[in-house]
C-alpha cells in the first residue's frame, strides 16, 4: 500500500484570532470595494479565514479514537507561543494546559507526531500581525519571510524547539513553516536546532542533511476544519484514504 501522512496545522496559533482578511471584491464602473474594508472582512459570508477558537481537549480525544479505529497516525503542527502582544508571548502549554496535556498523552501513545509550526506564526515587528482597517493581513501571518533578519529565524526556531521539546519530552524533528513560507536562512537555523524534515507545499529537495519533503504524500489541513465542521470531517478524510497506509511526516523522510 502507498504511504500517506496526515498533517494538521495551526494548533496554538494566535493567527486564528488575528489573521482576518477577505477575498471578496465588488466593482461598479470605475469604483472598487474590497471585502477587506472596515468590518466587512469579519462577516462570516465574506471572511476567508479568522476568527475561530482553539480545539478543545474533548475534541482531541475524539480525534484519537478515530485514529485508533482507522489504524491511522497524525502529525500535529504546534505553534509554540500564543501572541498576546508584540512583546508578550505565552508558551502553548501555559495558554492551553488541557489541550497540551491530552496532546502529550497522544504523543506518548504513538498516535501523533509533534511538529514545530513556528514560534509565533506571524511577523511581530511594528505590530504587523494585527488586523488592518482597510486591508487584509494574510502576508503578516507567515513567520519566516526571507526579508526578515537571519537573527529572527534563528531566535524563533531556537525558542520554539526549546518550548516544545521541554514540554513534550521528545525530539522535535519536523518543521511545518507557517503559510509554506521559508528560505535557506530558515533551513540553516532549523538544522542548527535539530530539525531534519520540512513539510509544506513546496518542491522536494535536500538542504545539507535536512530533507524538504513537500506535500506530495501528505494530506495537510488545519484545526479550522475540525472546529468549524466538526471532528466528523476527519473521519470522512480517513474513509476517503482507506486504501493507504498512514504514517507520520517524519517517517516519509526516514
Amino acid at each position: 500500500m502507498a504511504r500517506l501522512a496526515l498533517r494538521i496545522d495551526d494548533i496554538g496559533a494566535a493567527s486564528k484570532r488575528n489573521e482576518v482578511y477577505s477575498k471578496q471584491e465588488w466593482r461598479w464602473r470605475r469604483f472598487r470595494l474590497s471585502g477587506n474594508w472596515l468590518f466587512i472582512k469579519y462577516l462570516p459570508r465574506y471572511r476567508a479565514w479568522g476568527i475561530y477558537r482553539e480545539m478543545r481537549p474533548a475534541e482531541w480525544e475524539q480525534v484519537f479514537r478515530l485514529l485508533e479505529q482507522y489504524h491511522a497516525k497524525l502529525t500535529v503542527g504546534i505553534t509554540a507561543t500564543w501572541v498576546e502582544s508584540q512583546h508578550e508571548l505565552t508558551p502553548f502549554p501555559q495558554k492551553f494546559p488541557g489541550e497540551a496535556a491530552v496532546l502529550k498523552d497522544g504523543a506518548d501513545s504513538g498516535l501523533i507526531e509533534i511538529a514545530n509550526h513556528g514560534l509565533t506564526h506571524c511577523v511581530l515587528e511594528n505590530d504587523a500581525y494585527k488586523p488592518k482597517w482597510f486591508s487584509g493581513n494574510r502576508t503578516q501571518h507567515r513567520e519566516f519571510w526571507e526579508w526578515l533578519a537571519p537573527e529572527i529565524h534563528d531566535e524563533h526556531l531556537r525558542r520554539s524547539q526549546e518550548i516544545l521539546q521541554t514540554y513534550f519530552q521528545r525530539e522535535i524533528v519536523t518543521l511545518v513553516p507557517p503559510g509554506n513560507v521559508f528560505s535557506d536562512v530558515t533551513l540553516a537555523a532549523a538544522l542548527k536546532y535539530g530539525i531534519r524534515y520540512v513539510s509544506c507545499q513546496t518542491p522536494p529537495r535536500q538542504y545539507q542533511t535536512l530533507q524538504v519533503l513537500g506535500n506530495e504524500h501528505v494530506v495537510a489541513f488545519h484545526d479550522r476544519e475540525l472546529v468549524l465542521e466538526g471532528v466528523g470531517w476527519l473521519e470522512n478524510t480517513l474513509q476517503a484514504h482507506a486504501d493507504k497506509t498512514f504514517c507520520f511526516v517524519r517517517e516519509l523522510g526516514e
